[in-house]
């Protein structure tokens, strides 16, 4: 990384706990690619005047994370389809004081469906109606999964997102099992209250033919580890993270790195 200089290019990531990961992964990529710019990861105490900033500063790039994926809506100038179809940003692009939304999580869902050839007559739990549940769930709709089931306590935000897409709501798992159960809540989420916590328990998990967990730190979450004890295959948030955010420096950059750039950046990126 170059050091610091009045022509760097600066994006950044809001998150109510912020992790290294995108600020490791994006910062290797440019020190690869020889680029003058910089990433640094932040918990706003106001997101409207953080997004305030990123207009008034000329700041690039701005990645949105949990709980602010929906709240961002209000506070951009365009929503890009990849966005406005969900309702959920993870992505601020800003031209010129233009701050346009995407959503990369729909992309790393979509994906890592498609190559662990999941296959599509599965039946599905999905615990979370958040703004990363809602790019899960089109993605599995988009993928052609029709037996999924949305599982959360708040009725009307579960209800609305199963109903949007044709699938079921329940408020809670009660015994229920899947053959594939994916978390998309905070719970195993590092410096959470519930950090130890199991998404599901253990009969979902030893019932299930898959297990998906979308929270990336740590990447061995609480549910991860009791799938791999039970034998299970796995599809992890560190996965999630690297897609989505390899997508989110091509569209802060311009530049699509090599697989070799991105495998050496999510290297670095895990190794911390």
């Amino acid at each position: 990384m170059p050091i610091l200089n009045k022509d760097m290019t600066l994006c950044i990531s809001l998150s109510a706990r912020p992790s290294n990961n995108g600020t490791r992964f994006h910062n290797h990529l440019y020190g690869q690619l020889d680029l003058n710019w910089i990433y640094k990861a932040f918990a706003p105490t106001n997101l409207e005047q953080a997004i305030a900033g990123v207009r008034g500063l000329g700041i690039r790039g701005c990645a949105i994370s949990m709980p602010y994926k929906e709240d961002v809506i209000a506070l951009v100038d365009e929503m890009d389809p990849s966005a406005k179809a969900i309702d959920s940003v993870n992505t601020i692009v800003n031209t010129d004081g233009h701050l346009k939304a995407y959503n990369t999580d729909y992309t790393a869902i979509e994906q890592l469906l498609a190559t662990n050839e999941v296959p599509t007559d599965y039946s599905v739990l999905v615990q979370g109606a958040g703004g990363m549940a809602k790019a899960t769930v089109a993605a599995l709709r988009d993928a052609g999964f029709q037996d999924v089931t949305v599982i959360a306590r708040n009725e009307a935000a579960g209800r609305a997102l199963a109903d949007q897409y044709g699938f079921q709501w329940r408020a809670a798992l009660d015994g229920g099992t899947a053959d594939l159960i994916i978390n998309v809540t905070p719970i195993g989420m590092a410096g959470g209250a519930e950090a130890d916590s199991l998404s599901f328990p253990a009969e979902a998990i030893d019932a299930a033919r898959l297990v998906f967990d979308v929270v990336a730190l740590p990447a061995e979450t609480p549910l991860i580890r009791a799938a791999r004890a039970a034998g299970k295959p796995v599809i992890t948030g560190a996965e999630v993270a690297t897609i989505q955010a390899l997508e989110q420096f091509v569209l802060y950059t311009g530049v699509r790195p090599t697989p070799d750039q991105v495998r050496a950046a999510e290297d670095f990126m895990r190794a911390q």
